[in-house]
């Protein structure tokens, strides 16, 4: 058997590896040695980057059913959410950027075989990604909801689900700015994000009548957007979550994760 595909560095498993639970082993030591949890890891990545069913993954990673159960008990103990918490905003060389710079929408994907979080669209159906990103364009909250409803009810939720530690050296939790697109021209919004210290930059409507009130020095910072549209991009490299194939949530979700936690780990090194 050939060597297996390394689709991490040390450096970077070095990053991920403490993060990781260690595979049981029987109280007898009978039974075959358990896999390796970068081995596992690896072959989950190479999933998640081909898009291929679990079937064909190659022979010199893990079995696919032992790569989907580490899978899935990464998620059901919230490790997945812990490991991008603790690798976003303060890790590697340009980790120190602002917290929480832009938030997007849209980006629907179609629930080919329904499930939960699927809803509909004019496209048809699909699960919505609401992704809050740094200046570098490293996922640092991540929201999965059915694609009905509308962006500005999400935007809360999402900024609850950052979850950098605060510690030395690295950034506050709470953003001072969040910069969105038209879709999220909500006054209400506004005055709640307010209530938090929070400025929400968002261009007004045409046909919002405040508009004519709009303060423009502060739209300067809105080309900045480009920054989370780049991480969609990146995002959408993943060909596993072009396609939702996952009944549950929660597999699609761990798949999504990882997808952030990959791009946070390019960052750094």
């Amino acid at each position: 058997m050939k060597d297996r595909q390394r689709l991490l560095s040390n450096e970077q498993w070095a990053l991920v590896e403490p993060l990781l639970p260690l595979p049981r082993r029987r109280a007898d030591n009978r039974g075959r040695p358990q896999a390796s949890n970068r081995a596992c890891f690896e072959g989950i990545l190479w999933i998640l980057q081909t898009g291929a069913a679990w079937r064909f993954l190659p022979k010199e990673f893990p079995s696919p059913s032992t790569c989907w159960r580490r899978l899935q008990q990464w998620e059901e103990k919230g490790i997945l959410v812990a490991s991008l918490a603790n690798t976003a905003g303060g890790t590697g060389p340009r980790g120190s950027a602002a917290l929480g710079r832009s938030l997007s929408r849209r980006q629907l994907r179609p629930g080919q075989k329904g499930g939960s979080a699927v809803g509909k669209t004019k496209r048809g159906k699909g699960t919505k990604w609401m992704v809050l990103v740094d200046g570098e364009g490293v996922p640092l909250g991540v929201r999965l909801e059915s694609a009905s409803p509308n962006e500005v009810t999400l935007a809360e939720a999402t900024l609850q689900e950052v979850r950098v530690p605060r510690s030395k050296g690295r950034p506050r939790q709470k953003p001072e700015r969040v910069i969105a697109d038209r879709g999220y021209d909500s006054d209400p919004l506004r005055r709640r994000f307010r209530r938090r210290s929070i400025d929400l930059i968002v261009p007004y409507r045409d046909n919002n009548q405040q508009r004519r009130y709009e303060d423009r020095r502060k739209l300067r910072r809105y080309k900045r957007r480009w920054i989370v549209e780049r991480t969609h991009a990146w995002l959408g490299q993943f060909r596993r979550l072009l396609v939702r194939h996952e009944h549950l949530l929660s597999t699609y979700r761990a798949f999504f994760y990882i997808a952030c936690l990959w791009i946070t780990l390019r960052s750094c090194f």
